[in-house]
């Protein structure tokens, strides 16, 4: 009997699985270990940082929100005493998602420099639908580029991300953290309607038309200085390596390494899976959503996915929500967005398409009655789901593991 162990939120839970039907658990791959602090310091100089930093106006920094797990902590923590005596002020990159707590605030910056910056008034959230935009034009697409007026006004602004793989846009990080990080709603709304896309998936980028038109609606930056700090992090969430410049050559240069660490070889697809979405990516089922989709890529069709996933502040996305429970099954969501699209509904269509070719499971803390509502079949526990999956699909049947599902893209050897 194999016991495997899965994160959940911040603790980690034990299951046990006979070794006959465990085909694997997988993990995003190991790679070397290396010393974050010299090699960054070094790639900051090697991109002439200390230059970009010169002269006496603002340089706007844009970060990620609590619901990312890019270590802007460890990369300020490098660099703040070279910046902090300068006019620099900081924008987080919600896109449409909430304002970070302070919980989350201490996460994305460390609660040192966090009350320094917060002391000085030098942090704003960006309020996708009621701060002031500038419209600096239009990608190819027709999507219409309003950025929040404090990056819009900038001269110099620093973006730190972090890059893997992403469920539409191919992969996170470079141009996402404009678009959607500090963009208007309407403008988010149009790009992301791009995602209902069948090439809109993770690890493409040629032809995936979500990604494209980010990269073409980064045209309108012509006038903003930028400076790219690129992270890529290994399974254990340690900085592997960094890239540093110019926004789009950074993001380049990053893709390589993530495909190192993030793609998954499995040998065949199974009837049952286990995803899980660890901390801190487990905040709300909208956000979790990325375990689910992964997941989907292991599974054989009329299979049985078993999503975990604490969802620690509930469902994360009234639009999504309220569209998959007004309709009574997942083929209806789909026929329903085909009619009217909203933002939020991309992340709806997603789930259902599984849901119209397979199961989906779900070990959550969130209200019975709400899981059911987005078609998914609620269980108090990983063995409780497991024991039924058995049932269903026969006592030899395999299964899947991929206990950071959020971040571990499978690549079937035998498909």
């Amino acid at each position: 009997m194999a016991k495997v162990q899965i994160p959940y939120g911040k603790e980690k839970i034990e299951i046990e699985i006979n070794d006959n039907n465990l085909q694997g658990v997988y993990f995003p791959n190991d790679v070397e270990k290396r010393e974050f602090a010299t090699e960054f310091a070094k790639n900051l100089e090697n991109a002439n940082f200390a230059k970009f930093m010169e002269g006496d106006e603002r340089v706007v920094f844009i970060v990620n929100d609590g619901t990312r797990p890019t270590p802007t902590a460890k990369v300020l923590k490098v660099i703040y005493d070279d910046i902090k005596d300068k006019d620099i002020y900081f924008i987080i990159a919600t896109g449409a998602h909430r304002a970070p707590n302070d919980e989350e605030f201490e996460y994305i910056f460390g609660k040192e420099i966090y009350e320094d910056l917060k002391a000085k008034d030098r942090i704003w959230s960006h309020d996708a639908k009621n701060d002031e935009m500038v419209y600096l034009g239009k990608s190819t697409n027709g999507t219409e580029m309003y950025l929040n007026k404090i990056v819009a006004e900038a001269k110099k602004t620093i973006v730190i991300g972090s890059v893997e793989p992403h469920y539409f846009a191919g992969y996170t990080g470079g141009r996402k953290g404009f678009l959607p990080g500090v963009a208007s709603y309407e403008t988010i709304t149009q790009n992301h309607k791009l995602a209902l896309n069948k090439s809109a998936k993770a690890l493409a980028l040629d032809g995936n038309p979500v990604h494209e038109d980010m990269m073409d609606a980064m045209n309108v930056l012509k006038d903003i200085q930028v400076f790219s700090i690129m992270t890529i992090l290994d399974k254990d969430h340690n900085v592997y390596e960094t890239t540093c410049g110019d926004l789009v050559g950074a993001f380049y240069d990053a893709i390589d390494s993530a495909k190192k660490v993030f793609c998954v070889d499995i040998e065949e697809k199974t009837d049952i899976v286990i995803s899980v979405a660890p901390y801190p990516m487990d905040i709300d089922l909208y956000q979790s959503q990325k375990a689910i989709d992964n997941g989907k890529l292991a599974l054989k069709e009329g299979g049985i996915l078993i999503f975990v996933s604490q969802c620690r502040m509930g469902i994360g996305g009234k639009t999504f929500f309220d569209l998959m429970a007004s309709c009574a099954t997942p083929q209806e969501v789909l026929d329903k967005i085909k009619v009217e699209y909203k933002l939020g509904y991309h992340k709806a269509g997603k789930m259902a398409e599984i849901n119209t070719w397979a199961q989906t499971w779900g070990v959550t803390e969130l209200p019975e009655d709400e899981i059911k509502a987005v078609h998914i079949k609620p269980f108090d526990s990983v063995e409780a789901a497991l024991e039924k999956a058995f049932e269903l699909k026969g006592k030899d049947a395999k299964v899947t593991v991929l206990p950071l599902g959020s971040l571990s893209v499978p690549n079937i050897l035998n498909d």
